[in-house]
Formats: C-alpha cells, structure tokens, sequence
C-alpha cells in the first residue's frame, strides 16, 4: 500500500485543524526510534495509515483562528520532521504579526512563500498541493511573478493555470524582473524564452525564494546579493557593520517584497518592517527527527534548531582565502553534528556520520569557479573540500559575501536546465559572447566578471525544502550530491552519495 507522506499538506495559517490531530501528530513524534521508522517508513497497517491519513488532513496546520505555533513544533517532511526554534521570549511563533498579514492587493503575505512546514520558504510539492486544493487561486498564484510569464498567460480556467504555474508547481520557482544596469559592461544580444517572456530589456529570472530563518547567519542577503548592495540603497555586510548592516537589509527587503510580489500600494511602515525584521531574526529551522536515525539529538549528537540557535557565528568566522577579522587559519571541519555518531552500531547513524566526515575532509579538485579560482588564485584549481564554499560552523554557508559560479545557471549544468530561458550577453567591449540561464550577480553590478555568480545559502533544513539550488535544477539531495561529483570529478562510490546525501538530508 503507498502511503501519501504526511508532508506533501504544507503550512497554512488560514487552514488549521483540531486540537487533537496536533497532539497525536506530537505523539508520534515522540515514539520510540524504532517505531517511528516503521510508521513513516515501513509497511503500515491500516491502523497507522489511519493515523498518517488524520495527520496528513491538517498538515497544514494547527487549530482554527489559532494565532501561535508552540516552539520546536514538528513538521513531517520527506526524510523525518523539521521543527522551528524562535527566541522569542514568550517561546511561541506569534502569526499575528505583519509577516502574516496581507499588506498589498493580492491577498499575499511574506507566509505565502515562507512555510513552517517547508523550513520558512516553499517545497515544490507543497506548491502543487496547495494549486490542487485552490484550483490554482491560492494566492501563491498570481502572475506578477508567479506564472512562467507576466503577459500572455491565459489563467481563466484550472487548465490554463497550470500552464500558466508549471513552474512554481513544479520546480517552486518565482519569476524575477532585472534589467540590466545603466553602465553594464555587457549587454544582452538574445532571450529564448520557452515562455513567451523574450524581452531583452527586462529580463526574467526563475528563482528559489530563499528562507526566512536562520537569517542571524546570512553573509548576504538574496540570490544575487541585491538587498546587500550598494547599486540598491542597502549595504554590504561586513563584520565591523554587522548586525546593522544586516538588519537595515532586511528592512529594505521586506519593502521591495511588499511592493513588488504583493502588489502593494505604499511601503510597510517602519513599525511593520521592524515588527517583520524581529520576528525573521528570531527564527532557527532546522531537520530534528531522521525517519531512519530518529532523533538528531539522539546519543550525543547536537542536531535540530534549539542548538542551532546558541552557534557561534560572526562575518568571516572560517573564511578559507584569510578574510577572518582575527587572522585566524581555515578549518575544513565545518559540521560537528554528529561526532558522536562516528562508531554507532545504528546503520542509519554510521551512515549520517560517514556523510559528515566526507562533507568535512573528501578532497576536491576545485577548478573553473568564477569569484574563487580566478579571484584568488590566479585561475589555477585548487584542492580543497565540501568546507571551501560552505565555511561557516554547523551552518554550512559562506561566512563572507561570496558569490560563485559553479555552473549551476550554465547550459552545460549536467542535471538539465532546458526548462529555462538561454540568454547571450555579448561583452562591449572584446566582443565575446556567452550563454546563460541566468546573469545572477552580474544583473546588480554590470560586471562581466559576475555572470553566473549567486550565492551558496544557508544548509540547514535541507530536506523540508526541495527543489534544490538557485534554479531549482536538482529534485532531490541525491541529485545535489551527483551535480559535484560530476562536476568537480570528485570519482565519489555509490557508498560514499548515499552517506553524502544521508548526512545533508538530517541538516
């Protein structure tokens, strides 16, 4: 018998269930190890599949007209449960604030792309979920930046809005607008958009919305690093400015949001973006419960959000190229998670731990990543580990503004990118052209040298929040994990991806 996980119902604040299915949802959280395997993995009876099936009915949520999330509720996803930490001190979610209320016209709120249940962003699953229980009118669902397009899109029938959404149903992409800036060094010679958007002047990005926790670690703020730039009105974060470079970001980028994908008519006030920046700043979201290791927090180990939460971090902690503000020396051994897992007689343990031990010293020959190898090593490939782009500690991103072109928005991506546009920008001054799924960086500085360049995000709660990478182009961990073989030649074993991506999906 398949079971439909619990997981494909998202979050929804304005459909919560009863009182009772959030405590047996607790109750199973709290089963012994191996029990809980065996009910969200194993060969259910119809007694558990009477359980998932009631849990499954509110998986978006909680009681009606509820205004709170209780702190470290559990979340089922695809590999076990995530739950979120805020330090707020009345130790509970409020879903009264701002970030939950619909400031524009098109019945938006920053909730709509930033889900409890998907790690604070939205799973593309859910997303089809909720086109499936809306017909398509959630308000998720609006062609300002949701559709594949933002003109010609005929959304006056379910059918034509699942045209419309492919993308956002499919891959959890939301359309971004950029036009290339005033003095670029490029311009933009072709668009072969397979959506109609062909526009040469405005240019449509697909992209992931970012989560809206665990923000106490950003380097940067966005894909491309516009809500931390100068090109914007915002500021690069740097350790002597941080945390007010960071908090005045995200200010601006709750009125950008406001007013571009809520369709709003004035800014948030100053009291609302605060109210929103707070409430952000004190979400920590991470995976707490593995459907095959149990709980993260299990002998020994110090997974989950709660230790999240107290990490040490500061702008520059482990930069690999010495941009540490101390002067001190790169450590490869980014996650500790899970040391004492190392001699477990638990399968599903040893596996996690021999993940983290590849993630922390498999050597890689990094070679042709644009921003590392040409910026500060002459263009030759260098040998380093997992740990080079994702320096900080038990987190997993770059702790500097970091953007890197490791071929992600490429045509030659290995994982397929054909459902995107193919962009030729052509350099003005030698003439070359290139090719490109999406100009990232360079969209906000005008420079050749950054097309491509995103950045790395933040690790943690990896597996609440599928597709993977700026493009959505990696469905799965498992593909993640192919993509760097494949493209660094790690020559990793069939082993070595499963522990891999076992080690990722317990982030």
């Amino acid at each position: 018998m398949k079971i439909v996980n619990p997981a494909l119902v998202p979050f929804r604040h304005d459909h919560l269930g009863p009182r009772s299915i959030r405590h047996e949802r607790e109750n199973l959280m709290r089963e012994k190890p191996n029990r809980r395997t065996r009910l969200l993995t194993g060969s259910l009876t119809l007694v558990v599949f009477g359980v998932l099936a009631l849990i499954a009915t509110i998986g978006s949520a909680l009681a009606q007209n509820q205004t709170s999330l209780s702190n470290l509720f559990p979340f089922p996803d695809p590999s076990g449960v995530v739950k979120t930490f805020t330090t707020d001190p009345r130790g509970k979610v409020d879903l009264t604030g701002p970030f939950f209320q619909q400031l524009g016209t098109n019945g938006r709120s920053c909730a709509s792309c930033h889900q409890p249940s998907d790690g604070w962003t939205v799973s593309a699953a859910h997303v089809q979920a909720r086109f499936t229980a809306s017909a398509g009118l959630d308000p998720i669902f609006r062609t300002v930046d949701g559709s594949n397009c933002d003109h010609h899109m005929d959304v006056s029938s379910v059918a034509g809005r699942a045209q419309a959404y492919s993308l956002l149903t499919t891959k959890g992409l939301i359309r971004i607008a950029l036009s290339v800036p005033a003095g670029a060094e490029f311009r933009v010679d072709s668009v072969s958009n397979p959506y109609g958007c062909n526009e040469t002047n405005t240019l449509s990005m697909y992209r992931r919305p970012l989560p809206a926790a665990n923000l106490r670690f950003l380097s940067t703020v966005m894909w491309d690093g516009r809500e931390s730039s100068s090109q914007t009105g915002t500021q690069k974060i740097t350790y002597p400015t941080n945390p007010g470079d960071l908090l005045l970001d995200l200010a601006h980028q709750s009125v950008d949001a406001t007013l571009g994908h809520a369709q709003a008519t004035a800014a948030p006030t100053p009291d609302q973006q605060k109210a929103i920046v707070n409430f952000e700043t004190q979400l920590f979201v991470a995976q707490a419960v593995d459907s095959n290791a149990g709980s993260l927090q299990s002998s020994g180990a110090t997974g989950g959000p709660e230790p999240l939460s107290t990490q040490s971090f500061f702008i520059g902690i482990n930069d690999p190229v010495g941009q540490n503000p101390f002067g001190t020396i790169f450590s490869p051994t980014i996650f500790t998670l899970f040391n004492p897992w190392v001699n477990s007689s638990e399968t599903a343990k040893a596996s996690i731990a021999r993940g983290q031990t590849i993630f922390n010293s498999k050597p890689i020959s990094i070679a042709g990543v644009a921003g590392l190898n040409d910026a500060f090593f002459s263009g030759t490939p260098i040998v380093g580990t997992c740990g080079t782009c994702h320096d900080a500690f038990n987190v997993g991103n770059h702790s500097v503004s970091a953007p890197l072109n490791i071929g992600v928005g490429d045509l030659t991506n290995p994982l397929g990118v054909g459902y995107l546009p193919v962009i030729t920008l052509r350099n003005l001054t030698p003439g070359a052209t290139v090719q490109t799924t999406d100009p990232g960086r360079a969209l906000i500085t005008g420079k050749w040298a950054d097309i491509g360049k995103v950045k790395g995000p933040i690790l943690r709660g990896l597996a609440s929040r599928a597709p993977y990478f700026h493009n959505g182009s990696a469905d799965t961990l498992s593909d993640v994990v192919n993509f760097y073989d494949l493209r660094f030649g790690i020559g990793l074993t069939a082993q070595e991806k499963a522990d891999l991506a076992a080690f990722l999906a317990v982030l």
